[in-house]
């Protein structure tokens, strides 16, 4: 069984891989969009930008969508504005990226119990990297990251990433997700989502099973 499902993901044809990166990211874009406007209160054109999305991402509305998202989302509470995200960058960006490595374990741990290879994503590629997988998937769940930053900047003054803050972020596994017919704990979630990532490689689904974040 095992040997059959990395056979199914090994062989997976590129256009099925480009089909499952389109639905990934109009589901990224899509989230980022009701988060900012859950937010903020003001319309945004992402969802429109959601709609544009085309086999494979071909004309990277992921980066025009994230652009306006980083620019708009009110991640400095003295300013009410957006932040420039970057990798290494300062507060609240230490915040992010440590939300989004729990995240990523998380997701990475899902795909494994799913028989899935980590180490072979269905857009990001790299030798190096061995959770290439698990950083696609999580993609659409980023947002609940960047909503429990939100929460953490109006609450807590402190810019340092303590134990305190640790803690916080850690809840985002338990946060509540829904699915049509259920919710369930994030964590639950990615395993629903890995488990149907795994049979849209044998050719039983079409399409992820994501979660809507919020109702």
């Amino acid at each position: 069984m095992q040997q059959e499902i990395f056979k199914n993901q090994i062989e997976a044809s590129l256009p099925l891989k480009k089909q499952l990166w389109q639905q990934t990211i109009i589901e990224k874009i899509t989230n980022q969009g009701l988060l900012l406007h859950k937010l903020t209160g003001q319309k945004n054109s992402l969802a429109f930008l959601a709609s544009k999305v085309l086999s494979g991402d071909s004309s990277n509305m992921e980066g025009v969508a994230a652009s306006q998202y980083w620019k708009t989302l009110p991640l400095t509470p003295s300013e009410g504005k957006g932040i420039k995200r970057e990798r290494f960058g300062d507060y609240p960006n230490n915040f992010l990226n440590y939300g989004y490595a729990i995240l990523r374990a998380a997701t990475a741990r899902a795909l494994s119990g799913s028989g899935l290879l980590n180490t072979l994503g269905i857009h990001h590629k790299s030798k190096y990297n061995a959770f290439a997988l698990a950083d696609d998937i999580m993609e659409p769940f980023r947002p609940l990251v960047d909503e429990k930053v939100f929460a953490i900047v109006q609450l807590y003054e402190e810019q340092e990433l303590n134990t305190k803050i640790k803690a916080e972020l850690l809840q985002i596994l338990t946060q509540t997700v829904y699915f049509e017919d259920e919710k369930s704990p994030l964590m639950v979630a990615l395993q629903k989502t890995a488990s149907s990532l795994q049979q849209c490689y044998t050719g039983e689904r079409k399409k992820i099973k994501y979660p809507k974040l919020w109702t």
